[in-house]
Order: structure tokens, then sequence, then C-alpha cells
């Protein structure tokens, strides 16, 4: 279904301490364009509720948690049990594992309806994720600024993430540095990310 791109079409990003790696066009337009409609009308998005300074507080942006059966995933004091595999994101797990080098458990999807819809200033860092992990990120849609700003704090970096598109992070990417999507006032199509990751199971750790 997915044509198949290796390593060799990843761009490393000049970032310190961090390895990072960039495919713009990792999915043809039509595919890609496809795929953003399958998985607005196909996904079971939810809008959970997070504890924020002790505040429950709606997600701003739809999601929604997919992988094996025993990846369940804990965040900002919620666990989240993973909704079976459909086809379309399975296929789009091999695509990326090819490309990746990496195999994968999980998936994370966030549909940002509009500019309004973002994610705040995190790591991927969570214990079952492990020390390194590798965290394989696909966007669809609108095209919005990731940005990228060292752990210790400083000067952010950003990058216009494509429709399409493929960003890979790995090593110590996720200790040494925070990243976010911040919200926008310019007109803005929805947008799909897709972040497949490997949650350490009971079987994996032995």
């Amino acid at each position: 279904m997915f044509e198949e791109s290796t390593l060799s079409d990843l761009q490393a990003l000049p970032l310190p301490q961090a390895d990072i790696a960039y495919a713009a066009a990792f999915l043809p337009a039509a595919q890609a364009d496809a795929l953003f409609s399958a998985l607005v009308h196909g996904v079971p998005w939810q809008q959970p509720q997070l504890y924020i300074h002790g505040r429950q507080v709606p997600t701003p942006r739809l999601c929604c948690w997919m992988g094996d059966p025993d990846t369940a995933y804990r965040y900002s004091n919620t666990r989240f049990l993973p909704e079976p595999w459909t086809a379309t994101v399975h296929g789009l797990k091999s695509a990326v594992e090819a490309a990746s080098g990496t195999a994968f458990n999980s998936v994370l999807l966030n549909y940002y309806r509009d500019g309004r819809d973002a994610m705040g200033w995190h790591s991927d860092d969570e214990p079952e994720l492990g020390p390194q992990p590798v965290i394989a990120s696909v966007s669809l849609g609108g095209v919005r600024r990731f940005l990228l700003r060292p752990a210790s704090g400083g000067k952010s970096s950003g990058i216009e993430l494509a429709h399409g598109s493929l960003l890979l992070m790995r090593g110590d990417t996720q200790k040494n540095y925070r990243h976010s999507l911040p919200r926008t006032a310019k007109p803005v199509d929805g947008r799909i990310n897709l972040t497949f990751r490997k949650i350490r199971t009971p079987a994996l750790a032995e």
C-alpha cells in the first residue's frame, strides 16, 4: 500500500546533542491526501481530560492511542488503553519501520482541527519508552511549525513539517530537548500527526 523509503532518504538536522532526521516527501502527495481522509473518518477520535496543575482540562486536540494489546500508556496522570490497529495505520507502521530501521508497537495520533489546537512543551521521556526512545513522527494535512528547545533552557529552533513528511528523533534527543506545536492565528487546514513508539512491555523488559 505504501511506498517504502529507507534511512538514506532521511536528512540529518544540525541540532547539538540531538539525533534528528527529516524526510519532507516521505509519502507522495496523492498517497498523503488519501491517508489524511481515511484517518479523519476512520479513527475513533477522543478528547481526553488531562490533569494539569491539579485541574482537569480537555486536551486541545483530538487523540487516539493505538497499538498492540499490552501497550497501555500513562500521560499526565491518565492511563490510556490502546485501540486495535486499523489496517491503514498498520500499513503505515510497516512503511515507517522500513524507513527508520526500528520496530514499533504503538502510535499516538493527534488531530489538530485548526490553529487553536496545539501541543505544549514536553519530552517523550516516560519510563515505558526507555532511556533512548526512537520516535517516528508522520505529519499529514495543514503545515504547522514544530519547535524544539534545549531542556536546560535557551532559544528554540523550528521546522515546518510538510504534508506527508517523516521526522525521526533518536538517541538523547528526548533527554536534551523539549518540543511543542504552538497555536497559530493564521488560517491553517486540519493536521494529523502520528508518532510511532515502542512501549517497553513486560515481555520486552525481561
